[in-house]
């Protein structure tokens, strides 16, 4: 589909389906999108706060994210059942890429140097830094100069990306310890190194690929050698340590979310049977499935899907939560709002309160909070079994994760769904000033 010359290429986005954009970008791409537009709420269905209820609330934790909403993105929280949500950073910057450190207290992000930056700049140089906030909001820090995608080793130390290189640091350290540059190792062919995630025990690390090479694969660290593990984007590890999770150009949607088990860095993921490494793929038309995020004890997933459009940064994207190893169709949807939602995280531990110096509110986001609403881990088991329905679940079967979008053709018969409740609690924000777009 061209574009005709009277709309924007968000306008575009928005009416190119999910998988025909996918493929225009090279699938799995990092996407483009202008900083305008922050969309508008919408109201979730009683069935559907009563599946954010019942679903989030067994949770019983936070969930961080990045959003449009209030103008260029601010890092958001939400309790797990879609309640309270407020933001936790307010300005003209882009604040993206949200990871909660182990203890839960301090939520690290990427932030643009200047007003609107596209993701699909993410490891250009002189366009980010990488902060830290509270858990509860305020004390922000700003913890690395000139880098992007930070995520924690443990409650004390980073790893995050600059441009072709990948770094590791203490917080509150000037030093930093390199641990690879991909223009000084062949396979890599000097290629960005984007959202490095590091094992438990330090010797691997997971990595996505692109500009001159488009892939996931493992570094060993000790030994420097890459294992490809294949096409995709945002590997990570799952928190038995055994395993990968990953996005793939394939499934309903346009995509999907694969794991796989990992054996000396290496897979068998490539050449087999897509189908029986998959760990969700929606049914319905929101079935794009992006930023993938699990919990630290591996029983919850959170991510983003759209229906239509691709762009990281502008399509509408909304979070999803699901209790791994139930039926896919009972993950349900959190968000209710046009603007872009992308990059979520989930801590579990209660809900976070909101500190005193983050209760500043207005109106323009109460109607934002009024309408959202070891042995192996339990992603390894999730496609071994066939997950029967809880008890507690009273309600009869309902699409729960996609009941505001188009049906579409018939799933099998393991994703059957049961819709739950949520509640919400209102928020209110200062909204943001425009920045250049």
């Amino acid at each position: 589909m061209k574009c005709p010359s009277f709309l924007s290429r968000a306008a575009c986005a928005l009416l190119l389906p999910a998988s025909t954009l996918a493929l225009s970008l090279g699938g799995c791409a990092t996407g483009s999108g202008s900083g305008t537009g922050t969309g508008s709420a919408e109201t979730p269905s009683d069935e559907e706060t009563s599946a954010m209820k019942k679903v989030g609330g067994r949770a019983h934790g936070q969930i961080a994210w990045s959003s449009s909403r209030n103008g260029n993105h601010d890092i958001f929280v939400m309790d797990t059942d879609g309640g309270h949500v407020r933001a936790l950073t307010k300005g003209d910057n882009v604040d993206w890429f949200p990871r909660y450190s182990p203890d839960g207290q301090r939520i690290l992000f990427t932030r643009s140097k200047k007003g609107w930056v596209f993701e699909r700049d993410a490891n250009t140089d002189g366009k980010w830094d990488i902060y830290s906030i509270a858990r509860k909001g305020g004390d922000e820090r700003k913890e690395v100069d000139n880098a992007s995608w930070g995520t924690w080793i443990n409650n004390d130390e980073i790893v995050f990306a600059r441009g072709t290189a990948v770094l590791r640091k203490k917080i509150g350290s000037d030093e930093e310890t390199l641990l690879v540059d991909s223009t000084k190792v062949p396979d890599l062919d000097g290629a960005l190194l984007q959202q490095p995630e590091i094992s438990h025990d330090g010797h691997w690390l997971a990595l996505t690929l692109r500009g001159s090479k488009r892939e996931t694969g493992i570094w060993d660290i000790k030994e420097h050698a890459w294992h490809r593990t294949g096409d995709g984007c945002q590997i990570n590890w799952e928190p038995n340590g055994k395993s990968i999770y990953w996005v793939h150009p394939t499934g309903s949607g346009g995509s999907r979310i694969l794991h796989a088990k990992v054996e000396d860095g290496k897979t068998d993921a490539e050449g087999g049977d897509l189908d029986k490494l998959t760990l969700i793929d929606l049914p319905g038309r929101r079935s794009h499935e992006y930023f993938p995020q699990l919990s630290r004890d591996g029983q919850w997933l959170v991510w983003a899907a759209t229906q239509r459009g691709h762009d990281h940064d502008i399509a509408d994207y909304e979070i999803y939560l699901w209790k791994v190893g139930t039926p896919d169709t009972e993950a349900v949807r959190l968000t209710y709002h046009s603007g872009n939602d992308r990059w979520p995280d989930i801590y579990l531990g209660g809900p976070a309160q909101a500190s005193d110096d983050s209760e500043e509110k207005d109106e323009g986001d109460e109607e934002t909070a009024a309408k959202s609403g070891d042995e192996e881990s339990a992603p390894a088991k999730a496609t071994s079994k066939a997950a029967e329905p809880e008890e507690e679940a009273e309600e009869k079967p309902a699409a729960a994760a996609s009941s505001k979008d188009e049906e579409a053709p018939a799933q099998p018969a393991s994703k059957a769904a049961k819709s739950k409740k949520g509640k919400h609690k209102k928020a209110k924000h200062k909204k943001k000033h425009g920045a250049d777009q």
